[in-house]
């Protein structure tokens, strides 16, 4: 989406009937007779299944390879990162698909290649043409491409959770976390009085309705809900009140979208960071990367580090190995789109701490990181190879901070900003 909006790419959308009638099998596979189909003559008899139908554990992945024979036949090339993700090129004339299950995405700076994809797919397969793309996969899309700029929105999902969970009427919320808040299994139920008044309450279901929203369109809410996610199993009334305070957040910000932007130099750029033994129960650290791109976020993380370090340099060093890791997958992946320039220069990630800069930029050791494990100094690797870039920048324009604590509502909201969601109006050109 970040790459439609820079280049002013078209986008349209098309849905595969009955896709996963369309695989073939390997196996031979016998099944029962259908209801109301049973034949009188053969009542004893079953059926030998000769394509893929719903119901077969290998349905999706035989409708897969399916549509990956039929379309790279046509000239697609498959991205060697994500698999589901395809190009072609024709001189200067290019378009992307992307498949996921039945619903297909097409951009393109050409409309007659567009055209002829569309041709293509509809010959093979039984074909919906949606036209250009508004709805997709519960997100909304909105352009503006007088601006070059283009919104994800989840404003109909949040409203049913909101719905859901009687939530609709709430008081707006400010942050979806205050600053100093601290969550433990000490505020998970002590008998079992509180534990039956909690099965009453659907913590889960609320969690996970959360999750879908921060997966796609909300790093705003990483930190908090992948906090809320530590106590699924056994849930506090203070987990869930702060379960409560993210949807009063959501209902005041659920018009935000994360936005996309034509800028005048299109770079791929990453920030990490971590608080320092954050965690009451183990007291590890929690690591946020995000990564943007034409303006916006593309990828983002907030999770609870595999280990518990013994200084913030270590903890910080820590998170720019798993911030490291996505960049280049991200940049690898960026690559094999091949339309971004510039893309061989080394991967900038910002960090905003000095000490884990130094670390990760020159050969010294010293008695503080030699307790470092082995697989950590991977870091140093990419950045002597000029792979990676780990530069220092101020705390007060790291982004990544809200992925790692709660912050006060001024600071939350310029990083929020900055991160790209923002209401669609207020989007500076």
């Amino acid at each position: 989406m970040a790459l439609v909006a820079h280049y002013d790419l078209e986008l349209h959308q098309m849905d595969v009937k009955t896709a996963f009638l369309n695989g073939d099998i390997d196996e031979t596979i016998y099944m029962v007779q259908p209801e109301n189909f049973v034949s009188e003559d053969s009542k004893n008899m079953v059926c030998k299944l000769t394509k893929s139908i719903y119901g077969l554990k290998q349905a999706s992945r035989q409708w897969y390879f399916k549509f990956h024979q039929i379309i790279v036949s046509y000239g697609f090339e498959a991205n060697l990162m994500d698999e589901c993700v395809y190009h072609k090129f024709s001189g200067s004339k290019y378009i992307f698909l992307v498949l996921y299950v039945d619903d297909i995405l097409l951009a393109t700076n050409d409309i007659s290649i567009l055209h002829d994809t569309k041709r293509f797919l509809s010959k093979h397969f039984e074909m919906k043409d949606l036209g250009d793309a508004s709805f997709v996969l519960g997100i909304q899309i909105h352009r503006d491409r007088s601006r070059g700029i283009l919104g994800l929105s989840q404003r109909t999902y949040i409203d049913k959770v909101l719905q859901r969970y009687g939530m609709q009427n709430s008081k707006p919320g400010d942050t979806p976390v205050a600053k100093g808040d601290k969550f433990s299994l000490n505020q998970c139920p002590k008998n079992s009085l509180e534990s039956q008044e909690m099965q009453k309450i659907p913590y889960a279901s609320a969690v996970g309705s959360l999750m879908y929203a921060q997966v796609c369109t909300r790093p705003d809410i990483a930190y908090i809900v992948g906090m809320l996610g530590r106590y699924l199993s056994n849930p506090g009334i203070d987990h869930w009140r702060a379960a409560k305070r993210v949807m009063r957040y959501l209902q005041r910000t659920k018009e935000y979208m994360l936005t996309y932007r034509r800028l005048d130099q299109l770079e791929l750029i990453g920030y990490s960071d971590s608080d320092f033994a954050g965690c009451q129960d183990s007291r590890r650290s929690t690591s946020g990367y995000i990564y943007l791109l034409a303006g916006g976020a593309i990828s983002w993380r907030s999770a609870k580090q595999t280990l518990v370090t013994s200084s913030t340099m270590e903890t910080e060093f820590v998170a720019c190995y798993e911030a490291s890791n996505q960049g280049i997958w991200l940049r690898n992946f960026v690559t094999g789109l091949r339309v971004l320039d510039g893309i061989e220069r080394p991967l900038k990630i910002f960090c905003d701490n000095k000490s884990a800069v130094l670390y990760s930029n020159n050969n010294r050791s010293s008695t503080k990181s030699k307790y470092i494990d082995i697989k950590f100094l991977v870091v140093k690797e990419k950045v002597q190879t000029g792979q990676i870039s780990i530069e220092h920048i101020g705390t007060n324009s790291m982004i990544a901070d809200p992925l790692t604590k709660g912050l006060p509502p001024k600071v939350f909201h310029e990083h929020t900003a900055h991160m790209g969601v923002v209401s669609f109006e207020d989007i500076q050109i």
